[in-house]
């Protein structure tokens, strides 16, 4: 046996399951995190999405979150049975709706965004190194250079 340290294997594959599993990982433990009590991840996702503004109408959301209409309209009913988001007519076409948080919706919105953000800083305070954070910094550039990759598929 060898203390030689192994070599990552840095093939399209083996890196584009390392990505994903990461970036998996890292988004349970945020919700973990955000107290979103008991709010199912599609819920939390959706109330998330409004409170940022990426979309007003549930046929939108839907697309964003990559649902059909109708399960948006399940995830839209269960959101305003607790209170968190109201819809109403929108006033230049009668027959969408515009979704929008209430104000419970937006201090649990907001609470859960403080509580991110705090477990995060703390993370990175405690137990990384300043050089650590750079690395951090030049991995999440090239992440979000992968993020704006088409997403066509060229082998077909």
């Amino acid at each position: 046996m060898s203390d030689e340290p192994t070599p990552l294997d840095a093939s399209p594959a083996a890196t584009s399951l390392a990505v994903r599993v990461a970036v998996g990982r890292f988004l349970r433990r945020l919700r973990e995190v955000a107290a979103e009590g008991d709010l199912t991840p599609s819920q939390a996702s959706v109330l998330t999405r409004v409170g940022k503004g990426e979309a007003t109408t549930a046929s939108a959301l839907a697309v964003l979150e990559g649902v059909r209409p109708q399960s948006m309209a399940n995830t839209l009913t269960a959101l305003e049975a607790a209170g968190l988001v109201q819809r109403a007519p929108d006033p230049t076409d009668g027959r969408r709706q515009i979704v929008g948080l209430t104000d419970a919706g937006s201090v649990q919105n907001e609470g859960n965004r403080a509580a991110r953000q705090e477990w995060l800083t703390e993370v990175m305070a405690e137990r990384y190194t300043e050089d650590e954070r750079r690395r951090l910094l030049e991995a999440l550039a090239l992440l979000d250079r992968v993020a704006e990759a088409p997403t066509e598929r060229t082998d077909r």
